[in-house]
Formats: C-alpha cells, sequence, structure tokens
C-alpha cells in the first residue's frame, strides 16, 4: 500500500513539474496563435495555426503578432526599422530611398488586374513622421487593399510586440517555416 501512495506521489509531482514547464515556455519562449481575418493572404490564411517565437527581435520583412488594443492582438509583416524612411510609389516600396524586391507580394499582384496592390503614400502622410521612431516599427498586411495597419494605426511599439510567427501548423497541408 505505500508503494502505491508512493508512486502516485512521484505521479503527481512529474505532472506538477511538467505544467510549470509547459507554463514557463508558452508565457516566454513560444505561443500558438490563430490568424483571425484576411489582412495577411495570400500568405496567411483565417484561421491558420501558428508558433509565436517570443524570443527573436523582429526584422525587417518579418511577420509578427503585437498587441493593437486592449483585447485584440493583430499579425503583420515590418516593412520598416526604426529611423528608416517609407514610401510606396507606383506600387513599390521604398525604403530609405531604395526600392525593396517584396516576393511575399509576387502572387497577389499578378492576380490584381484593377489598379495598383499598395496605393501609393509616404510615411509622412501617413503618420505625421519622416521617420519611424526610435522603439517602433511600421508594418503592413499583405493584403494590402484590405488591412488595417500602420497607415491606420501608425506606427507599433516594440513593447507591444508579442513574437514572431515562425512556423505554420494547422492546416496540415501548409505546414512549415512562415516567410
Amino acid at each position: 500500500m505505500a508503494s502505491n501512495k508512493k508512486e502516485s506521489w512521484e505521479w503527481v509531482k512529474a505532472l506538477v513539474v511538467a505544467l510549470l514547464l509547459a507554463g514557463v515556455v508558452r508565457y516566454f519562449l513560444f505561443a500558438p496563435i490563430v490568424v483571425d481575418g484576411e489582412s495577411m493572404m495570400p500568405t496567411l490564411h483565417n484561421r491558420d495555426r501558428l508558433v509565436v517565437n517570443k524570443l527573436d527581435k523582429p526584422e525587417r520583412f518579418d511577420i509578427v503578432v503585437f498587441k493593437a488594443t486592449e483585447t485584440k492582438d493583430y499579425i503583420k509583416r515590418v516593412i520598416g526599422l526604426p529611423g528608416d524612411t517609407i514610401e510606396y510609389k507606383h506600387d513599390t516600396l521604398y525604403v530609405n530611398g531604395k526600392p525593396m524586391n517584396e516576393k511575399y507580394l509576387k502572387p497577389y499582384k499578378e492576380q490584381t488586374k484593377d489598379g495598383d496592390l499598395t496605393y501609393d503614400f509616404t510615411l509622412f502622410e501617413v503618420t505625421g513622421k519622416q521617420t519611424v521612431p526610435k522603439g517602433q516599427v511600421f508594418v503592413l498586411g499583405d493584403n494590402r487593399r484590405h488591412s488595417s495597419d500602420s497607415r491606420n494605426i501608425g506606427t507599433v511599439d516594440m513593447d507591444n510586440i508579442i513574437g514572431k510567427a515562425t512556423v505554420r501548423f494547422w492546416p496540415l497541408n501548409d505546414i512549415g517555416v512562415v516567410k
């Protein structure tokens, strides 16, 4: 009888340790998220499930999840880093005056036959700032015609970034690294 009690106690301890470890990993390292909406199409689709890496610092063109409001998280692509100037002209992104190749938009641009995918703007026109402020990033959704992003909400404070989307694990036929 004592042996059964001891074995049960060992199982309880193992379970508690496993739950604590899972909590630490979930809170500090990685988190699952569900894409809500179509603002990142064609890269990500509504109801896709992703793993967000909370350790890596976001870089240009990374897809990040951030606190947009008290109750809402957004998922967008980092376009501008602190100190950058941003301009869109004739469906081409210019960062610090240099044209950027947004290869992730190529499939969407090929489907768009009725004008530019992204309307012309400068950072100053949409935010009132000449450069992306220190400690902030400028983000855009890949579905440029249907995205609430830095053109509407302004630049995003780095402290509000939850993490970088790294892996899609659902649907099963789309499992892989997020680019």
